[in-house]
């Protein structure tokens, strides 16, 4: 009985899905993602490119809040079977590429990504191969790597993981938000829009269209 209590126990420790994993999670898939994309570029046209979806550092929050939904959805049926895995991986992975081509489009007037020329795409922003893909990702994440990562956290002191946690959070917001405003005010500036304030004025000193073609690199305008 006291075997079965600390294996259990063990196991509830090990797969929280508390902030400090979810977000490190999230960091490392924003990595990934970045490192996979550029790869992928390197070995398909012989170049090296900017993959980044943020402005400073090698990070792409797609692929990071990608991880975070497989990681936080598919965890609590790590025990099921293989293809009870597979199959809501592969529906949460379209969904959500689908849901972030949708969005990039009517925010910020851009494309990353198109697969009109792919067979059984849905509306061009994703196709079943890709869902496919998503799905075996989240199968190995849950069944294999997310139960050695999580592992791997619990093994850092409080007195480190804390304040990295808190100091990289705040960092990782800024850059979003430093970022996000970036792109919004680019794709005003193609409509002709001036700058209406004094922090707009700012991004258009210091962010302009060039530095940012530099950094997103396959987006593309959609007029």
């Amino acid at each position: 009985m006291e075997k079965k209590r600390s294996k259990s126990l063990s196991y509830t420790s090990l797969y929280s899905l508390n902030y400090y994993n979810l977000f490190w999670v999230f960091v490392l898939m924003c990595i990934f993602g970045v490192l996979y994309e550029t790869t992928l570029v390197f070995l398909r046209h012989q170049i090296i490119e900017s993959r980044s979806g943020l402005i400073y550092g090698p990070f792409n929050p797609v692929y990071g809040v990608g991880g975070v939904l497989i990681t936080a959805l598919l965890m609590p049926l790590s025990k099921q079977r293989y293809l009870w895995i597979l199959l809501p991986g592969m529906v949460i992975g379209g969904i959500f590429e689908y849901v972030c081509s949708f969005f990039q489009e009517k925010i910020f007037g851009t494309v990353s990504w198109n697969y009109q020329n792919n067979p059984l795409n849905l509306g061009n922003r994703t196709n079943l191969a890709y869902c496919f893909i998503w799905g075996l990702l989240g199968l190995f994440w849950v069944k294999v790597f997310y139960p050695k990562f999580a592992a791997l956290i619990k093994k850092v002191p409080k007195k480190i993981l804390k304040p990295l946690t808190i100091a990289m959070t705040v960092f990782m917001i800024l850059n979003m938000l430093i970022s996000f405003t970036a792109v919004y005010r680019q794709s005003e500036r193609r409509k002709g829009i001036p700058a209406s304030n004094f922090i707009m004025e700012l991004i258009d000193k210091y962010y302009t269209d060039e530095f940012l073609s530099q950094i997103y690199t396959n987006a593309y305008p959609t007029e």
